[in-house]
């Protein structure tokens, strides 16, 4: 009975040391009395940004595509394992614009996000190709059925198709490519700003009927020669098919930009928006369904006629805001959390950061958290107070999971739980610094 004892108490003790070397408590202390929060409003405050004006806009763009040879696992949802047949390829497309005095691009993934990791293969393999831009933006579709193979790390392996090198060649490579050509293709644009309700085609996932964020925004660009292009965003989740269908597909946003470029445009973009609460309101989840989904948010755009055009001296404007979220807080439960060194073994060093873009009087807005669009009333009330568009993205290179209001942070949801990594408080924090970039644009 002792000796059972004994190993009893030297479990236990396991146990317990365990648990302190692993895990902490959630401090839940005001986010704006922490000094990470101080430091960044701080650098936001004396933060400068390029600027250069010109009586010209230049545009051009590029689609690659980069569907892996083999199949690739499925990423999004649960672990699938690899695709079994392709719904439709995977591309990466590059948009780039200059004032012939300054130059930024976009480059565009039908990827669930854009890993630090596959980020900083890109920015070295664009800078061996001795391509030079001011500025480059990441961005993703966010679709629920795209490939993996670009997630190092423990988790990456586990749950996101792991890192397979002849797949982040191919992204790279295809990044490079299309940028490219994107540059070489540039000409003259005009450039306009349009914004379209589909407020029944979204709706917020976490609250019945809370508020959304309903717009499409569109930024158009007519160049001399006759091509159009289109940059979207929008900010209902790419989940419209379902999570047992096993093709490869850039879900919803995949169709609507081949419906875009088959009737309105020659080049289709998609960002995702705050998609941080936000789903789609299909009326099913085969592909024959999404399509008709797609083919609703057409028609809507087709239908309106209200873009406004740019006007005056051809400014742009660039900066980038490296934001300090402190020790990161993945719970286990409501005030349970893995101690940071856990967090960055599983996961990795996930920096966080703004890339601001003021292209005349259009404000854009790239987040590394995945920002919810129920802030986005009041940013927009904001912007137009400046008589600016405003016009934000997420997934830019980098993840530091969802950013949703701070009354939801102990709500049972999981992407309030387990995916709000550096809360609580990021609701406030990421409100605040969204408004001060608006505040420090010009109008």
């Amino acid at each position: 009975m002792l000796r059972i004892f004994r190993v009893f108490v030297w479990v236990l003790g396991i146990l317990l040391l365990l648990g302190i070397a692993t895990l902490t408590t959630v401090d839940r202390s005001p986010v704006q009395d922490r000094s990470s929060y101080q430091s960044t409003f701080a650098d936001l405050d004396t933060s400068t940004w390029s600027s250069s004006t010109s009586s010209h806009w230049l545009g051009g763009w590029a689609t690659v595509n980069v569907t892996p040879a083999q199949p690739a696992e499925l990423v999004g949802y649960s672990p699938r394992g690899p695709y079994t047949f392709v719904q439709d390829s995977s591309h990466v497309k590059a948009l780039t614009l200059s004032n012939g005095k300054s130059s930024i691009a976009w480059l565009n993934y039908e990827l669930l996000i854009v890993h630090p990791q596959l980020a900083e293969q890109v920015r070295a393999g664009v800078k061996e190709a001795g391509i030079s831009v001011d500025q480059l933006i990441f961005t993703a579709t966010h679709t629920h059925s795209g490939m993996g193979g670009y997630m190092p790390g423990m988790v990456g392996s586990l749950a996101f198709g792991g890192y397979d090198e002849q797949v982040v060649e191919q992204l790279v490579a295809g990044s490079v490519r299309a940028l490219q050509t994107a540059i070489a293709s540039q000409d003259t644009v005009t450039i306009a700003y349009k914004k379209t309700s589909v407020s029944d085609l979204v709706s917020n996932r976490f609250v019945k009927g809370g508020p959304t964020d309903p717009f499409v925004r569109q930024v158009l660009l007519h160049r001399r020669d006759g091509q159009k292009a289109s940059f979207i965003t929008y900010s209902a989740h790419a989940t419209a098919l379902s999570s047992k269908f096993m093709g490869l597909s850039g879900d919803y946003p995949a169709f609507l930009t081949e419906r875009l470029e088959e009737d309105e445009v020659d080049f289709a973009l998609f960002a995702a928006g705050t998609v941080g609460s936000h789903r789609p309101l299909t009326q099913g989840n085969t592909p024959e369904q999404v399509n008709a989904y797609a083919l609703a948010i057409d028609t809507r755009l087709s239908a309106d006629t209200s873009a406004v055009a740019l006007q005056g001296a051809a400014l742009l404007r660039t900066s980038k805001l490296q934001i300090d979220l402190g020790e990161p807080q993945l719970r286990i439960s409501n005030d349970l959390r893995l101690r940071p060194w856990l967090f960055r073994t599983l996961l990795g060093e996930m920096p966080a950061y703004l890339d601001i873009s003021q292209v005349g009087n259009i404000l854009f807005i790239s987040s590394s958290g995945e920002l919810s669009g129920v802030f986005y009333e009041a940013w927009d009330a904001l912007a137009e107070e400046k008589g600016l568009h405003l016009v934000v993205t997420v997934f830019n290179g980098s993840y530091v999971g969802y950013i949703t209001p701070d009354e939801l942070y102990d709500a049972k949801f999981h992407e309030v739980r387990e995916m709000n990594w550096f809360g609580p408080g990021n609701g406030q924090y990421f409100d605040r610094l969204i408004k001060g970039v608006i505040q420090k644009a010009e109008n």
